[in-house]
């Protein structure tokens, strides 16, 4: 594809980043607001000789995106938070065996049902883990088009650099938002990728065993010490967006679209002469806990705004521990938040101890 600016959502950007970084599986079931992505993919997809499966569930396509990742193909699957939920036993299982996959998850309200709006309330289940055992996906949170695109397209040789799981978290507004976007050159197929591992065929080779089942003695210690020193190696890839933070007094901290937004409020209070800034976590694992941290030694005071009623504020506050502490903000999922919406509570917390 050339480098030709094309006019698309946020979901459409997922699915064509997916498309040039080399995904040639997609498994996936209709929900709201992710939609757009498997609509594409079912025609894009085969025209680019890959195969596209509609599940008859978001378990079953989790479980087919592990079994495309044991033969080291380039495997793809999105949803919405209730159907995430679903997914969690499969993705614990992808990180115990190590099967690089790429999920996308367009966050909508919750808790239950909810409904089809935006929110960030899928954040401890994104970083946490999310399912069963001691393990972790590397997080992206996208805020715009141009970064649903690059994020997914790097999303999926992290996850074959690392043999885990990549999630990509956004939500309604950044997958129904329109935009323009610069595509990158579509990846050629490298059919050694995961070489030493994946599952082709015995042959003549030795076998090639991939499990996350380990019940001889002091196994599965050896195994989750293993993983836990390949999820602190992941802090190399620590990516965040510092905005107007070297003279401010306070420092606004939001992700994804919510970040965006807030980041608008923090251009017009720094015109009114309010010493404001923004950083914006990208990577929310790993999280850029060394960068926060080195802010508030500078005497930075925190005010944390999400769109859920209080997640990521908790690792803030693991961040700075005993240098300072972070203020919150939770614009309430079920509301459509507006730049307007963060000014009271950002000029509040100007004005706070």
């Amino acid at each position: 594809m050339s480098a030709k600016r094309i006019f698309i959502k946020g979901n459409e950007a997922i699915a064509q980043g997916a498309l040039d970084a080399g995904c040639r599986c997609y498994f996936g079931y209709p929900i709201t607001p992710q939609n757009d992505i498997p609509e594409m993919l079912s025609s894009a997809m085969p025209a680019a000789g890959g195969e596209f499966v509609q599940a008859e569930s978001e378990v079953a396509s989790a479980n087919m995106l592990l079994g495309a990742a044991a033969c080291g193909v380039r495997a793809m699957t999105t949803s919405s938070s209730p159907g995430v939920s679903l997914m969690q036993e499969a993705i614990s299982y992808m990180a115990g065996s190590e099967l690089p996959g790429v999920i996308v998850n367009m966050n909508r309200g919750g808790p239950g049902l909810g409904d089809i709006g935006s929110s960030q309330g899928d954040y401890y289940q994104s970083v946490k883990g999310g399912g069963h055992g001691d393990y972790r996906t590397l997080v992206l949170a996208p805020a715009s088009c141009q970064e649903c695109y690059d994020l997914t397209f790097e999303a999926f040789d992290l996850a074959f650099k690392y043999r885990n799981p990549v999630l990509l978290l956004g939500d309604a507004i950044v997958g129904q938002m329109k935009e323009p976007v610069t595509p990158r050159p579509a990846l050629p197929l490298d059919p050694e990728a995961g070489a030493d591992w994946k599952l082709t065929g015995r042959g003549e080779r030795a076998p090639r065993i991939l499990k996350s089942l380990f019940l001889d003695d002091g196994a599965l210690a050896g195994q989750n010490l293993h993983l836990q020193q390949k999820y602190r190696s992941m802090q190399a890839e620590v990516r965040y967006e510092a905005f107007e933070t070297a003279d401010a007094e306070l420092i606004v901290v939001a992700f994804g679209s919510i970040g965006r937004i807030a980041k608008s409020t923090v251009r017009s209070l720094r015109a009114q002469g309010f010493k404001v800034g923004l950083f914006r976590p990208i990577t929310l694992f790993p999280f850029p806990e060394a960068e926060l941290r080195a802010l508030a030694g500078q005497g930075k005071r925190f005010l944390t705004i999400e769109h859920n009623l209080g997640q990521m504020v908790d690792d803030v506050r693991l961040a700075v521990r005993g240098l300072t502490d972070s203020d919150f903000f939770g614009f309430l999922p079920g509301n459509m938040p507006t730049p307007e919406d963060f000014d009271a509570p950002i000029r509040a917390a100007v004005k706070g101890a």
